[in-house]
């Protein structure tokens, strides 16, 4: 069913506008299969006066809405850019999951009141054979629904739709609860309803917590996958003429909007044009082969004074000496008659428990250990991808 919707609606998974065709046909499908159990669900509760089925309607009718938002978020962020956002409008499936969170947890915060007077003041629901097979094939949509999207997102490198796709998994032992909670309702005339209403309700909030926390993440500027660093950084290494890198930066604008920054070091001795030239292919290979918009700034580096590489590798060993996980870059000697300036740069992780100060202070005590009439001029970055290394 899958690859035959796919054929339908997507038809050239390769083409420009395939993630686009992608998003809608998942949402599409989505609010299809969410409103017809919603209204199943929500004509079999109020014939048996099920609170925990009109729960799992409503349920369902946020996961269409849900959909609704996704769709929309989709045709949003397949715009292109233009003057106002010149980045593009791919965010905008991460501002549709936000609203589908605040939608979730309104329902939720409903039926959890609704459901809590029920379980105080219990009544046994009329169940039948309809509200049985109801929950059963409510659960076989789902399992499907899960494996869909999770296909889809996989395919196009979506979070939303994974999200959607787990989401789904999470509907089925949700439903599973209900249809256990009426099976021994029916044989048992315990009077189950309420409470299993308010398990769904937290299960609906506690949902709507998760979306909301994985939409507002990359709104607000999260780290970069590992996996992605590691990439630019073995990508950029692996180039003849690249002593090193720092600095790097990586800012996602949505999926498959990735730009980043990073300073590259190069000898100073090369033709400056040729090392301006090795910088241009580097950036072009980057974003073809990663998809990545990459901005690099060429940081001249002397490699033939001695002097210089003995104090660097001294520096170095001070630096390491204090913390492991400290960079150094940009590293430079004023010299003069009675003293001599180090200037460097010094990059630190930000869960590094030393500030700046105390940073600066213990590496400047270990140089002049060494030699206390060089005097350091450091400034400590704190990286944001990679070590500096």
């Amino acid at each position: 069913m899958t690859e035959l919707l796919i054929r339908l609606f997507v038809r050239d998974p390769h083409a420009s506008d395939a993630r686009g065709r992608y998003g809608m046909l998942s949402s599409a499908v989505g609010i299809v299969c969410n409103v017809f159990l919603c209204v199943c669900k929500f004509l079999i509760g109020a014939f048996s006066g099920s609170v925990s089925v009109m729960a799992d309607s409503v349920n369902n009718l946020s996961d269409a809405g849900s959909s609704v938002v996704t769709l929309i978020g989709f045709r949003v962020s397949g715009k292109p850019a233009d003057e106002d956002h010149p980045f593009g409008h791919a965010r905008a499936e991460y501002i549709g999951g936000l609203v589908v969170s605040f939608m979730i947890l309104l329902l939720g915060v409903s039926f959890f009141r609704t459901s809590l007077e029920r379980a105080l003041h219990p009544v046994l629901p009329e169940w039948g054979l309809a509200a049985f097979l109801t929950l059963v094939v409510s659960i076989a949509v789902k399992l499907w629904l899960c494996s869909f999207n999770r296909f889809i997102g996989r395919a196009i490198d979506s979070a939303a739709l994974q999200a959607t796709a787990q989401d789904s998994l999470n509907d089925v032992v949700a439903t599973s609860a209900v249809l256990l909670a009426a099976c021994i309702s029916h044989w048992t005339g315990l009077a189950l309803d309420g409470w299993m209403g308010l398990a769904v309700a937290v299960f609906i909030v506690v949902s709507g917590v998760g979306i909301a926390r994985d939409t507002v993440s990359p709104l607000l500027g999260q780290k970069p996958p590992d996996e992605l660093v590691a990439q630019i950084e073995v990508k950029v290494g692996a180039y003849p003429g690249i002593l090193g890198m720092h600095d790097l930066m990586v800012h996602s604008y949505g999926p498959d909007r990735q730009f980043a920054s990073l300073h590259a070091e190069v000898d100073a001795g090369t033709d400056f044009l040729k090392s301006h030239d090795l910088i241009d292919n580097i950036e072009r290979d980057v974003l073809e082969e990663l998809g990545v918009h990459l901005v690099i700034h060429m940081d001249p580096l002397v490699t033939d004074d001695p002097q210089l590489d003995e104090l660097r590798l001294v520096v170095k060993e001070c630096i390491h000496s204090v913390s492991p996980h400290l960079g150094m870059h940009d590293f430079r000697l004023v010299r003069g008659e009675t003293h001599s300036n180090l200037i460097f740069d010094v990059s630190a992780p930000f869960d590094c428990p030393l500030s700046d100060a105390e940073l600066r202070q213990a590496i400047t005590r270990r140089i002049q250990k060494h030699d206390e009439r060089l005097r350091p001029v450091i400034t400590i970055d704190r990286s944001y991808a990679s070590s500096g290394e």
